[in-house]
């Protein structure tokens, strides 16, 4: 209704919609509700391939921090030739209906899970960068499924507010009751966060942290290489800890986009989310566009250094 338009009640307004639908459905309109099932691309997967699955990727739906679709997603993981593709997103399941969708039609095998964002003191919408530590989740069948969107619609919840999700570790740990894959996660980790405060023994520290809540065999040290000036330093520094307390490491691209095509629009998406120009978002944006799905081919040779981080995936 626009500013010139002659006032009109309720009513008038719902009998006027109504009667615009049964025009439509006498016109046999297709309704604007429904989709009809996704249709992948062709896409050619390659005969020879080094075993590889990504087990830490955002999509769109990951809310202004991911560019790609879940089927964009989906369809690269098969053009490269994974075993499989872990859909995280932050705070929610809301991609995984896409992502099957498209995974169905695929060779590539789907994971679900989320990265969780513990400590949120408010929603983190315009903030360049977002406050609170993160988890990464991935559903161990079934059961795990139905445990992490228990736990991901108790804490949305809680928080009464959007944007603003409330985590309990302890509970956490007794909803997974085992049924959950822990990852140590990016520089929000717990881990990482220990590390960089406090070196070795800080990681030390968060890692027994994550085994007392989820057990020994339910926790794997990731590793991390975007590039950036400390990622080797602190790889090496996570695989040694590691190592020293009986922990596995596994390699992930901790990806944000399919392609490095797309990097552009993940700068975009990332200055609309911190509600800032892309100039004044320049010191907070990563330092290089390396946060999309790679080969098996690929991470090995970007893990050489770490024997069975990337086949343990």
């Amino acid at each position: 209704m626009g500013f010139n338009n002659p006032p009109m009640t309720w009513r008038a307004l719902e009998q006027t919609l109504s009667a615009s639908k049964k025009a439509a459905a006498a016109a046999e309109l297709p309704s604007s509700r429904k989709r009809g099932p996704y249709q992948v691309p062709t896409v050619q997967r390659p005969t020879s391939t080094v075993p590889y699955a990504e087990l830490h990727a955002h999509s769109s739906f990951s809310f202004l921090d991911g560019a790609s679709g879940p089927a964009e997603l989906a369809v690269e993981a098969e053009r490269l030739g994974l075993e499989a593709l872990a859909l995280t997103d932050h705070d929610g399941l809301y991609g995984v209906v896409r992502f099957a969708e498209a995974a169905e039609q695929l060779t590539v095998r789907t994971v679900f899970g989320a990265e969780l964002s513990l400590d949120l003191p408010a929603p983190q919408a315009g903030q360049p960068d977002p406050v609170g530590e993160h988890l990464v989740v991935l559903a161990i069948g079934e059961e795990g499924y139905h445990r992490l969107a228990g736990a991901i619609t108790a804490a949305q919840l809680a928080g009464g507010e959007k944007g603003r999700p409330v985590y309990h570790r302890e509970q956490l740990a007794a909803q997974a009751d085992g049924h959950w894959a822990v990852l140590t996660g990016c520089r929000k980790g717990a881990v990482r966060q220990a590390l960089a405060a406090d070196g070795a023994a800080g990681a030390r520290r968060a890692l027994a942290d994550l085994r007392h809540l989820f057990g020994d065999d339910r926790v794997w040290v990731e590793l991390i290489d975007h590039g950036n000036p400390t990622d080797s330093v602190d790889n090496d520094a996570l695989a040694a800890v590691a190592a020293e307390v009986g922990l596995p490491t596994i390699a992930t691209g901790n990806v944000h986009y399919a392609t490095p095509a797309q990097h552009p629009l993940a700068q975009a998406v990332a200055a609309v989310r911190a509600n800032r120009s892309l100039d004044a978002l320049d010191g907070w944006l990563p330092a290089a566009g390396t946060a999309f799905l790679r080969s098996g081919e690929e991470m090995a040779a970007r893990f050489a250094r770490y024997p069975g981080a990337v086949a343990r995936t």
